[in-house]
């Protein structure tokens, strides 16, 4: 009988966020107090999910043009490229985003803070890498928001960005942010990932040659799965 064996890919020391952060309140009350336990993966974790452009609508992409009229806000092209260590790219993965609105709520019903919800965005997009592992995405520039983690705390603008490879334990979880935010100084999630160089890495570039005349501002964010150049990652274990 021929046995299953799945990859593994040594972890880089000191980049990912530590799973209980005594910044972050909230990681006190969440993180494990118990050894893990590692579980066999079944069938449908290593070989699902089935992901294909048939899968993906044609303005998933855009999420200014996903409903009646635009939504408020500057218009931003956010570009990227998806790479393995070696600088392969990692063709036709699936990335979705998911962020505020230019106000810095969610559409979310337990997002309650009085910023004016858009009725012209859902803050929801996803697309596939193209065969050189780019991915594009066109949206608004998300606005801070206040959290109550500590006194006057407010989160700098992000959008949430995941992955997917080939199956459900194949999927990793980030954030960009924007340069130059006021806010990173506070802002403990940013801070909880120990490595400055590492810290960047989740920073986006402006760029002028995405950016559209009297139309988008473009930013880039390249994504490295493993290694020394490799992205931050909400990470499974610690």
């Amino acid at each position: 009988m021929n046995r299953l064996v799945l990859p593994s890919f040594p972890r880089v020391d000191g980049v990912h966020p530590p799973l209980d952060s005594p910044d972050y309140g909230s990681t006190r009350l969440r993180h494990p107090t118990e050894p893990l336990v590692a579980l066999p993966h079944r069938l449908t974790e290593v070989t699902g999910p089935v992901l294909g452009e048939g899968r993906i609508g044609e303005l998933d992409h855009d999420l200014t043009r996903q409903h009646a009229a635009e939504p408020a806000g500057q218009r931003i092209i956010v570009t990227g490229q998806v790479l393995e260590t070696d600088g392969r790219p990692v063709p036709h993965t699936l990335v979705e985003i998911w962020q505020a609105n230019a106000a810095g709520r969610y559409r979310h019903v337990a997002d309650s803070w009085p910023a004016p919800l858009d009725p012209h965005f859902t803050g929801v997009g996803r697309a596939l890498t193209d065969a050189e592992g780019h991915y594009r995405f066109v949206t608004v520039r998300p606005g801070a928001y206040p959290w109550k983690n500590h006194d006057n705390a407010w989160r700098p603008a992000h959008i949430h960005f995941s992955l997917f490879g080939r199956s459900f334990t194949q999927r990793l979880v980030t954030q960009m942010y924007f340069p130059d935010d006021p806010l990173f100084s506070q802002d403990p999630i940013f801070n909880a990932v120990r490595d400055p160089a590492a810290r960047q890495r989740m920073v986006s570039t402006y760029d002028h040659t995405t950016t559209q005349p009297e139309w988008a501002l473009g930013f880039r964010f390249d994504i490295v799965l493993r290694g020394e150049r490799a992205g931050v990652f909400e990470d499974d274990d610690e």
